[in-house]
């Protein structure tokens, strides 16, 4: 039976042959990422109170990102809190590397295919390693990381295809601003989005991350590219394995809920306004807007080849007097 990629993970996670789109099934979970906000702080009490262990401690990453480096006396409590428990329950962790959505591959923990969750809106990320990655909350997680398992409904898919190339200086983060303001915060309610097409294939892993991040502005449960050489090659030189990857790709023939179709070339750097990415629109229509901050960051913004071409058009000049320019 033709299925997508999202309905094949998903299949393997729960043990059958197939899955349908509207079914509810328990799947087994390959891997669960928590962070220091809404992780050991929220889910132990849980885990205390139902008088619970670990499913399995080699399946949980740790990672702490949201109170580094703890400059208050609240986050230095809850960083404190959360090296402990790390070093209690013998997972593994990762402290003040990075941002969790980044920090997960690059340390080797996903792999296309896997069936993961997190414990963070922007799990999707994942996604643009051909795992299925969702987001949950703490309650669930602390589920998760007791029985190993997690029920799930079955998603349709929306294909976002993405034809041509794109210009210079137009980007990942451009590409998914102009598909918020086309289809909307709930464009992609609880289903699976899959991004395709040339200008897709053309990216770097780094950026096709940003694609898979900004699923969740579209509302989507998941944001997946289909493995290919590139991802395979980036996995192995950050120490990883792609495993076996060659089948990870969405049918010719599976059913689609939607397929939307842009055309990369034609696409202009993008400016959101206040205050939702789906006000988005080619950054000329802005015209001049005064700036009081400027912030280089996030889980969109903050990868190695973001802030390298920050560092291109920052260098050998200042911020202009009355502009904050902030890195992060």
């Amino acid at each position: 039976m033709a299925a997508t990629l999202a309905q094949k993970i998903i299949a393997r996670a729960c043990g059958r042959a197939s899955v349908t789109p509207g079914d509810v099934v328990t799947a087994n979970v390959d891997l669960a990422m928590i962070h220091d906000s809404g992780g050991p702080r929220r889910v132990e009490p849980i885990l205390k109170e139902l008088g619970a262990g670990l499913f399995d401690k080699d399946r949980v990453v740790l990672i702490s990102d949201h109170f580094v480096p703890g400059e208050t006396d609240e986050g230095a409590r809850i960083l404190a809190l959360t090296r402990q428990w790390a070093k209690e329950r013998g997972v593994a962790f990762h402290d003040g590397e990075g941002i969790c959505h980044v920090v997960l591959p690059e340390k080797g923990h996903l792999k296309p295919g896997m069936f993961v969750v997190g414990g963070d809106s922007h799990s999707p990320t994942g996604g643009a390693f051909g795992a299925y990655m969702f987001g949950i909350g703490a309650t669930e997680m602390a589920g998760v990381l007791a029985t190993g398992e997690i029920w799930i409904k079955v998603p349709e898919t929306i294909l976002i295809e993405w034809r041509g190339r794109l210009g210079a200086g137009v980007t990942a983060k451009d590409m998914m601003l102009a598909a918020c303001a086309r289809l909307g915060m709930d464009g992609g309610q609880y289903q699976a989005i899959e991004y395709t097409g040339e200008a897709v294939r053309a990216l770097s892993m780094q950026a096709r991350m940003t694609l898979s991040n900004m699923a969740a502005e579209l509302g989507a449960q998941a944001g997946l590219i289909a493995p290919d050489e590139t991802t395979a090659a980036w996995l192995a030189a950050m120490g990883g394995d792609a495993g076996d990857w060659q089948g990870l790709s969405t049918d010719a023939d599976a059913p689609l809920m939607a397929r939307h179709v842009f055309d990369a070339s034609a696409l202009q750097p993008q400016a959101a306004a206040p205050h939702s990415p789906a006000n988005s629109a080619p950054v000329d229509e802005a015209g001049n807007v005064a700036v009081d901050v400027a912030y280089i960051g996030a889980c969109t913004g903050a990868k190695l080849e973001d802030l390298t071409a920050a560092a291109a058009i920052l260098k050998g000049r200042k911020a202009a007097a009355g502009v904050e320019l902030l890195v992060a």
